[in-house]
């Protein structure tokens, strides 16, 4: 199965994070698919960047987010047009 997941990286305790779309036996910071966004919790308010194009392939192809990416996904409103698209076919 195919998940779409943080990868994090940045230094210690200053965390940021890339989403990416992995295979769910790889390591969170082994081997990734693609990357599609990224994700910085530490700025005021977070900065989050995912290309849209990209995810609602991925989506379209049966990757599952996990929770955490779901509510980014939500957040910029990727989510809500996945969901538009799934209903009508």
């Amino acid at each position: 199965m195919v998940k779409i997941r943080l990868r994090r990286v940045g230094a210690k305790k200053r965390p940021s994070y890339r989403v990416v779309v992995a295979d769910i036996r790889a390591p969170r910071d082994g081997a990734f698919i693609e990357t599609i966004g990224h994700y910085n919790p530490l700025t005021d308010p977070e900065t989050v960047v995912i290309d849209e194009e990209k995810a609602l392939h991925w989506l379209a192809q049966g990757a599952q987010p996990t929770a955490t990416t779901t509510r980014l996904l939500s957040k910029t409103g990727i989510w809500e047009k996945f969901k538009k698209v799934k209903e009508m076919t």
